[in-house]
């Protein structure tokens, strides 16, 4: 790739527009269900991945779901976009909002 077609890409990668939302992670085999929030969806799959392949995640009971369970049983999805939200301090009080909305509904914990 040219140099000024590998610049023009990088440029258009981080002008892209990240989406919040809520989403929430599945563990098949033991029916579990944990639910967080993220600024960027398209992101959070593999951060939190990750955290859990390497044995560390701070959700202890998602860690030792995961540990027990193996990464085949586990799902991410979403569940809300929060797309046109500009403010930080109001996408920030929407999500937390919808997080809980979430959490009770699904009866989930915390990711």
């Amino acid at each position: 790739m040219r140099t000024e077609t590998r610049k023009l890409a990088i440029a258009d990668y981080k002008k892209r527009a990240s989406v919040a939302g809520v989403f929430a992670i599945r563990c098949r085999a033991s029916g579990e269900v944990w639910v967080g929030q993220a600024l960027d969806l398209d992101k959070i799959r593999n951060r939190i991945w990750f955290t859990l392949r390497m044995g560390n995640h701070r959700a202890i009971e998602l860690q030792q779901s995961w540990s027990t369970h193996g990464e085949e049983s586990f799902a991410l999805e979403t569940l809300e976009r929060i797309e046109d939200e500009e403010l930080a301090y109001l996408r920030d009080a929407l999500l937390k909002e919808r997080v809980q909305h979430w959490r009770a509904q699904l009866n989930a914990a915390a990711v």
